[in-house]
């Protein structure tokens, strides 16, 4: 006969690996959220800079 105490050792140690899958996903989503938050801002840096160079040639030519 199998002692009950075990059985909720058992279930802690499933529900356990459960919620650290669960929040490792959370985390990597919430990772690559702030990622892409970033490249977009990264980008209109670049075409803002891309903008200034381009009118600072056309006043040059102009």
């Amino acid at each position: 006969m199998v002692p009950i105490w075990l059985y909720f050792v058992i279930a802690g140690i499933f529900i356990s690996a459960f919620m650290a899958i669960k929040t490792g996903r959370d985390e990597r989503m919430a990772e690559n959220a702030q990622i892409e938050q970033e490249g977009e801002v990264y980008m209109q840096r670049l075409e803002s800079a891309r903008d200034d160079k381009r009118e600072q040639y056309e006043r040059q030519e102009g």
